[in-house]
């Protein structure tokens, strides 16, 4: 089933535009996102093959079917929550029973958590593309000896430190276990003119490998020195790595592009969100009414444009959290929206919809 299907078969309840343009804050290159609510033919229906939602290929148009819509205002997500706030200039078309659908109806105390623990997730989320730009990893990745060291005197030394002050090579070492000590090694070298001994060396493959390479060593050989292999401290590296690095294919070029443009270093449009639903959310738990055409529009485009610091936003926005937790906290909301109402009106609006076709 596809977009147009809902709109040949006349399925579609509810159509809005979305996004920027129904906040206020679009520019005159901003996409035009579609929302919509839409019911599936009646013998779909009561069938196997329920639809729970329909988009096209950008997922920039999307509509979900009354029970997902239903289910999804249950939980207050916001998309959809913001759907029956939409202003009346980016309505595209609304059937009569979708009237029946009132956002106050809906609005509850897990706005807190749809609203502001997600503004919460995309703080953490700037944060982390604030420490991306500013601590980019070299296209080189480190070995398992970045990370091992070797006793010297009562101190320890990198690895590839000792061997070049000892004049001795990767391959003519030797690793062994030490009982009872975790990630410590015996570390024995071949001295013999042509390494009689068969040593294997620290390691395979400093590309490829994922640990040290441990060696069979002659009764009565006598350790030079101990190595310790940061194993937590290479795990985490590799982990950072990999994700900056699929960071680095995945990103939105045109948002990375003017991230670097306004450079203050962090996804203004993001930081742009944070502040919309942290704001919103303060309006519901305060008023217990939606607004999603924003009234400070300017405010909220300057962040686009990268006019504060990174440091001066996440403050305020971590402030706007405190605030946004004391409001609900002291609201008359309720705890969540009636489950039984809701399901009459999920009902009602479906048995009259098949019953005018």
């Amino acid at each position: 089933m596809t977009i147009a299907d809902l709109r040949e078969q006349n399925l579609i309840l509810f159509e809005a535009v979305s996004g920027s343009r129904a906040y206020g804050t679009n520019l005159p290159h901003s996409d035009t996102d579609l929302k919509g609510v839409f019911v599936l033919p009646e013998a779909q229906f009561f069938g196997l093959d329920y639809v729970p939602q329909v988009a096209n290929e950008t997922n920039d148009e999307v509509f979900y079917e009354l029970r997902r819509f239903v289910e999804l205002l249950l939980k207050n997500n916001p998309t959809v929550l913001e759907l029956l706030g939409t202003p009346a200039d980016c309505v595209v078309y609304q059937h009569p029973l979708f009237a029946q659908f009132q956002a106050g109806a809906f609005l509850s105390k897990l706005c807190r958590q749809s609203f502001a623990e997600y503004a919460v997730a995309q703080i953490r989320k700037a944060k982390g593309l604030n420490k991306k730009i500013n601590h980019p990893e070299p296209p080189a990745r480190k070995s398992v000896l970045d990370f091992c060291y070797v006793t010297a005197g009562a101190g320890a030394q990198p690895v590839a430190t000792w061997l070049d002050r000892k004049n001795v090579t990767a391959a003519q070492c030797g690793l062994v276990n030490v009982p009872h000590l975790v990630d410590l090694y015996a570390l024995f070298v071949d001295a013999t003119p042509e390494r009689a001994h068969g040593y294997r060396g620290l390691m395979r493959d400093p590309d490829t490998s994922q640990d040290v390479l441990l060696s069979a060593v002659p009764k009565g050989e006598a350790p030079v020195a101990y190595l310790s292999f940061n194993r937590n401290g290479y795990s985490t590296y590799c982990r950072v790595f990999r994700e900056y690095w699929e960071w680095v294919e995945k990103r939105n070029g045109e948002r990375y592009a003017n991230t670097v443009q306004h450079g203050k270093n962090y996804d203004a449009k993001n930081m742009l969100h944070v502040f919309r639903l942290l704001q919103m959310a303060l309006e519901i738990a305060e008023t217990g009414q939606l607004h999603v055409r924003r009234p400070n529009r300017d405010f909220l485009l300057q962040i686009r444009r990268g006019e504060f610091e990174y440091e001066e936003l996440v403050a305020a926005a971590e402030q706007l959290v405190t605030r946004v937790e004391a409001a609900f906290a002291a609201s008359a909301l309720p705890d969540a929206p009636s489950k039984d109402a809701t399901e009459q009106l999920l009902m009602g609006v479906r048995q009259a919809f098949y019953k005018g076709r």
